[in-house]
């Protein structure tokens, strides 16, 4: 059953302990709590009995931060936890270029992998390309599951320009390397198809190696030439673990700030795993401003303001007409954010959400994270929450 069948509060709880979820990606658009809330789940996971490790590939490391540790790397680091602690969990910092290696490494013989590895053009794919870090990122995803040494992966994806980089990535890049261009600028001018053309390859070739430089074509030419033999085994990785994220066993948490923009971030994204196949969770709308209970909570922006007014006009207590201004602004503010939530499930109505209200400062530390795991789970007091605004 889809997680997200149905209408309803997200049942975060439910999501971490079912024995068959084996992998959740927390994914949206850029400054949304993405990180947080991915390290929060990887907490509430361990603290519920399972052995859970969280991959960032974000470059600010706040990962690392908000568990408390220095640092991390390309290998899982293990959190310390309280003792008795039921479940364990480690944390990861994906690098791009290790990652970029191991693969070479475990798909070409030595002297091959040697010879891609010392090749410029490889420098500047592995490090730079457009689309390798989410390529990457899936790669990494892939060897965590092969392990078979995790009960949970979460997984938090890159700060990319447009979240549904990280499933396109490995299309756009196997499709880079396989492409006419490519083959045709480094195909030798006497072979292949390209032998029918004669000498008007050779001419072709010298004018695109006067643009782009005789030694970058001929870089190109030789990491092509070493590349081709372990570039079916990129291509067959890639698209199994684009499979593993269609698998039942895989579950999508998108996170969102009620902002318009990354409001629409997240609606194309639900479209796109619609569309893809890929098991949505549900939405955790991140960094909210609920109204506090009791009677004051049904007392409309207007009225408040208009009482406000009242007060002041007879310059006592004003102590309540600050307090009565300060409801009528979050009132406000509370009106846009359901106006937004409602836009989303009304194109989206069996979307499930987890909504997360806004902490006063930063989270840092696994007491911060705990906290964070409780109102994604709603077992936490209302006007707390993920406020720290990580990405």
């Amino acid at each position: 059953m889809n997680p997200a069948d149905g209408t309803g509060p997200m049942d975060v709880d439910a999501l971490l302990d079912d024995p068959a979820r084996r992998v959740v990606v927390c994914c949206g658009a850029g400054g949304v709590g993405k990180t947080t809330t991915a390290a929060a789940l990887g907490l509430r996971a361990a603290e519920r009995g399972r052995r859970a490790v969280v991959i960032t590939v974000d470059p600010a490391r706040r990962l690392a931060q908000s568990m408390g540790l220095g640092s991390l790397g390309n290998t899982p680091c293990r959190v310390p936890l309280p003792e008795g602690t039921p479940g364990g969990l480690h944390a990861m910092m994906l690098d791009m270029k290790r990652t970029f290696d191991q693969v070479v490494e475990e798909h070409a013989d030595p002297d091959r992998a040697r010879q891609i590895m010392d090749n410029p053009f490889y420098e500047t794919l592995s490090t730079s390309f457009s689309g390798t870090q989410e390529y990457m990122a899936m790669e990494r995803l892939g060897q965590l599951r092969e392990s078979g040494e995790w009960d949970l992966i979460v997984v938090d994806t890159p700060p990319s320009r447009s979240a549904l980089d990280f499933l396109d990535a490995p299309e756009r890049l196997g499709r880079f390397l396989d492409g006419k261009l490519m083959r045709f600028l480094t195909a030798p001018a006497g072979s292949g198809p390209l032998r029918f053309l004669g000498a008007g390859v050779g001419m072709v070739t010298s004018m695109v190696g006067k643009l782009v430089g005789a030694q970058f074509l001929n870089d190109l030419r030789s990491f092509t030439s070493a590349f081709e033999a372990v570039f079916g085994g990129f291509q067959e990785r890639a698209e199994r673990t684009y499979r593993l994220l269609q698998d039942p066993g895989t579950a999508f948490v998108v996170v969102a700030a009620p902002e318009p923009d990354a409001m629409r971030e997240a609606a194309f994204f639900v479209r796109r795993l619609a569309s893809d196949g890929m098991p949505l969770a549900g939405l955790v709308l991140n960094r909210t401003h609920p109204l506090p209970d009791g009677p004051a909570a049904r007392l409309g922006p207007e009225e408040a303001e208009r009482a406000a007014q009242t007060l002041a006009g007879t310059g006592e207590h004003p102590v309540a007409e600050a307090a009565l201004r300060l409801h009528a602004a979050r009132a406000r503010t509370r009106g846009r954010e359901l106006l937004l939530r409602e836009r989303l499930l009304t194109a989206h109505p069996c979307v499930r959400v987890s909504e997360v209200a806004a902490l006063a400062g930063d989270v840092h530390g696994l007491t911060g994270l705990r906290r964070v795991g409780d109102r994604l789970a709603g077992a936490g007091p209302s006007g707390e929450g993920p406020a720290d605004g990580t990405g």
